[in-house]
């Protein structure tokens, strides 16, 4: 055959192989993303698409639809609406889908008057979605829990936190955020125990999470830098925060969805741990003028614990002060290949998106 022809067979059995190949890229699978306006989720859904899935998210309210895709720059998103206390919706969002990320979850910006309303969401969120999921015939459903519910109602040893440990709900330093995260978590467990009829299930428990925004919602993790940038802050108290990024703990949960033998699992995301003396102390040396309101002052305990007798949202934090939970992500690391980038780049990333978003005073 002459070589000309050679080439041209070549050629056309190449450009084939490229046709198969995006035909299989397009056929990867189906992902339902639960809370697709939220701050995890939107990373989340960002990786997804990058690496080929098709990408279903639910809203609360579909009022939000075109905000959504427009700060996700991805206009062909597909949303529909499923409220975490409402069994309408999805039965018509699981169907399809061949994994779950079920990341909506309440998460205050302070205290509630009634715990239940932080509980109930959670934990009647998750148990609606794993239902959905298992009619669904969904292969695997990784739930963002946190480390909320591993590390409190604990001793105050210097020990880091694992997997095996456990929040205790009856603690008094268990505030209603941290009731929500253990008992939504027990919940999915025993029901995927009893009822899940081999759908396999896992959970992603992060610590602080900040980054980079992608809108105007964010975690209140990012309150701390938001906060410190705008001078909000009196001074600098003795509280501290493992602290990880949006955008690898969106990747703990791909890793978490994809890998095989992962039913059961349970996986700690959580990187540096730093007092806010040292995230301002980053934010200086980075920022330079940019930081010019960031205090430098440490803040006395007993004002805070002052301040606790007549705000709420104040004495939730005092049991805090000088407190180091240290969480291990060994187990992540060591299963799934998971690393996380420094907490100062994430730290200066998300205070550069503040600005650039104007949501800095």
């Amino acid at each position: 055959m002459p070589q000309a022809q050679i080439l041209c067979h070549l050629v056309a059995a190449g450009n084939m192989v490229a046709v198969r190949m995006g035909e299989i890229g397009m056929t990867k699978g189906k992902v339902l993303v639960s809370g697709a306006s939220g701050y995890i989720a939107g990373f989340a859904i960002k990786q997804l698409l990058a690496e080929g899935w098709q990408v279903r998210g639910t809203l609360r309210s579909m009022a939000r639809a075109d905000a959504v895709r427009d700060a996700l720059g991805a206009p062909g998103l597909e949303l529909v609406a499923a409220d975490l206390m409402a069994d309408a919706g999805w039965a018509e969002a699981a169907a399809g889908a061949d994994y779950m990320l079920h990341i909506a979850s309440p998460i205050p910006l302070r205290e509630p008057k009634n715990p239940d309303d932080l509980i109930r969401p959670a934990r009647d969120g998750a148990l609606r979605a794993l239902r959905a999921a298992r009619d669904a015939g969904v292969k695997r459903v990784v739930m963002t829990s946190s480390v909320a519910a591993i590390c409190y109602g604990a001793d105050r040893s210097s020990r880091s936190f694992t997997e095996a440990d456990w929040s205790d709900p009856a603690h008094p330093e268990s505030y209603a955020y941290i009731q929500s995260k253990t008992i939504a978590e027990r919940a999915a467990r025993a029901f995927i125990a009893a009822e899940g009829n081999g759908l396999e299930f896992c959970t992603v428990n992060p610590s602080a999470v900040i980054g980079p925004v992608l809108g105007g919602d964010f975690s209140p993790s990012l309150e701390v830098v938001k906060k410190l940038m705008g001078g909000e802050l009196p001074g600098l108290p003795r509280l501290g925060f493992a602290l990880v990024d949006a955008r690898d703990i969106a990747d703990l949960h791909i890793r978490a969805m994809t890998a095989p033998g992962m039913n059961g699992e349970r996986f700690i995301g959580a990187g540096d741990f730093l007092w806010m003396k040292d995230i301002a102390e980053i934010l200086k040396f980075r920022l330079g003028a940019q930081a010019r309101k960031v205090p430098t002052r440490m803040l006395p305990d007993f004002l805070l614990k002052a301040a606790s007798l007549f705000d709420p949202t104040v004495r939730m934090v005092v049991p805090e002060l000088g407190r180091e939970r240290r969480c291990d992500s060994a187990h992540a690391r060591a299963t799934l290949g998971w690393e996380t980038r420094p907490a100062s780049e994430s730290i200066v990333d998300c205070a550069q998106s503040l600005l650039a978003a104007g949501l800095v005073k």
